[in-house]
């Protein structure tokens, strides 16, 4: 693990997620695990703004995958109607895993073949009162404490 942080509102995940975004550089996978409502959404929108997308950020579920252009293309994908990861690759989505934007899934345990292993895994928790965000990650994630300027155990 690399840090885990309690989040007391929407507002406060969604600017963990626009810090990180503010540092990415390109090629960097986010897989958001969490159950429904815990909210994967919400980190993604945070993170879109912290990629300077500007617009609605709204949950791909029926269509798989949005793109949205900021300082790097977004891609972000929804897991949570596939059956596997050959259905996925079916799909066209491992070709996104190629890319120099990046790519924030949500629902990765249905995919985790595609996932690459330098990925970013958030693991979101609903607590009473907020969220549990737990970060873990190789490369060059250890440097979360900086990213989101807390400090991260």
């Amino acid at each position: 693990m690399l840090c885990e942080i309690i989040s007391t509102s929407p507002e406060r995940t969604q600017e963990l997620a626009y810090r990180i975004g503010q540092h990415l550089e390109g090629g960097e996978v986010i897989a958001l695990l969490g159950d429904l409502g815990a909210g994967k959404t919400v980190f993604a929108k945070g993170l879109a703004r912290g990629l300077g997308v500007e617009g609605t950020v709204t949950s791909p579920t029926f269509t798989l995958i949005k793109e949205y252009q900021g300082r790097l293309p977004l891609y972000h994908i929804d897991a949570y109607r596939l059956s596997s990861a050959e259905e996925a690759e079916l799909c066209g989505l491992g070709e996104y895993f190629n890319q120099e934007g990046i790519v924030v899934v949500e629902w990765p345990q249905k995919i985790w073949e595609l996932i690459p292993q330098t990925a970013l895994v958030v693991t979101i928790t609903q607590l009473p009162g907020g969220r549990k965000l737990v970060f873990q990650g190789e490369g060059s994630w250890p440097q979360m404490g900086e990213m989101l300027y807390d400090p991260c155990p």
